[in-house]
């Protein structure tokens, strides 16, 4: 394998819609990659080669011996049980002033609190989880549902409450399912609500709209101008509550769109200047044409954007342009080596 098929490998085996193509694990990533496979035919031996690696390996469990765990367990609690015959009993005489320092305190703490705001007592019962330009994390909710919180994105909810989310920016949800009791999960945005039980699915509240892709299972939106749409896996709804506009439509070879799912960018016949849109809202960037004609050119593919350098790298190979990074601004020309 030559040097560049090499960083095309690590690239798929980084790549988690690959995975879950090579997983068979999404109706969607598994549509997009077997689409693009048949347009790269000179990439099979390597896709097939990465798939293997992903599906090929397995851990062997190493388990504890009984008699070890046992063993080391009466020595924890033998040093336990020494160190606490050990401790001094403290003198009778040095106990009223402590006495009299934490009965103070907790004087001063019950006046706090009697003396205290409404507000401040509700803006501690809220829980915000916020990202900076370019940085993703992996979020784990009480209830068990998986966040993955894109750059320049914020979510947040009540203590008493993580199934009914509010969204600024872009996320990607793994929702729990609890079957005892079929808890609703809500994901609340500027234009509508989104009404799960348990399922996966990408929402984007970027521009002057919220985007809502399903992956799995199925979900419902309650709009903001009072209408509600049901979803099925490989839709993508679009509404903005400053024009009423709304779009539901099937996720298709055909269909124009730009999704973000797990730290990667996949375009189908999205113009330049739109992918760009996408790297500026993640990264607090600016970005300027020096050839215009080059926003209008289309791309497809999937492009990982945990790490501006690959992002930009990718771009750049696929669209054979030249991109430069001055400060917070990234100026696209045409790559005079094409």
């Amino acid at each position: 394998m030559n040097k560049s098929n090499g960083s095309f490998l690590e690239l798929l085996l980084n790549d988690s819609s690959f995975k879950n193509w090579a997983n068979q694990s999404n109706r969607n990533d598994m549509e997009f990659w077997e689409s693009w496979i048949g347009k790269h035919p000179d990439k099979v031996e390597t896709i097939y080669n990465a798939k293997a690696i992903i599906t090929g390996i397995a851990f062997n469990k190493t388990l504890l011996p009984e008699g070890k765990l046992k063993m080391e367990l009466n020595a924890v609690l033998k040093q336990v049980s020494s160190k606490e015959n050990n401790q001094v009993i403290p003198q009778r005489k040095n106990l009223f002033p402590q006495l009299i320092k934490y009965a103070v305190a907790a004087a001063i703490g019950i006046l706090f609190i009697v003396l205290g705001n409404k507000a401040l007592q509700t803006a501690s019962s809220e829980v915000i989880h916020k990202t900076a330009f370019g940085e993703i994390i992996d979020l784990k909710l009480p209830d068990g549902t998986s966040v993955v919180l894109n750059g320049n994105s914020e979510i947040s909810y009540d203590k008493s409450n993580s199934r009914a989310i509010r969204l600024q920016g872009e996320a990607y949800f793994k929702v729990q399912s609890i079957p005892a009791t079929n808890a609703k999960f809500w994901v609340t945005t500027k234009d509508l609500k989104v009404e799960v039980y348990g399922t996966q699915f990408h929402v984007n509240t970027r521009e002057s709209k919220t985007d809502v892709l399903l992956d799995e299972g199925s979900i419902h939106l309650v709009l903001e101008n009072g209408t509600t749409k049901k979803m099925i896996p490989g839709e993508l709804v679009s509404f903005s509550k400053e024009n009423n506009a709304v779009t539901h439509q099937k996720v298709t070879r055909e269909l124009s769109y730009a999704i973000w799912r797990e730290g990667t960018y996949v375009f189908n016949n999205i113009t330049l200047k739109e992918v760009m849109n996408n790297v500026e809202q993640a990264y607090g960037l600016e970005v300027e044409f020096i050839d215009e004609e080059l926003e209008q050119q289309l791309l497809t593919g999937g492009i990982p954007n945990q790490n501006l350098k690959i992002c930009l790298s990718a771009i750049e190979k696929s669209t054979g342009t030249r991109i430069v990074q001055k400060g917070k601004k990234l100026i696209l020309f045409k790559n005079p080596i094409n």
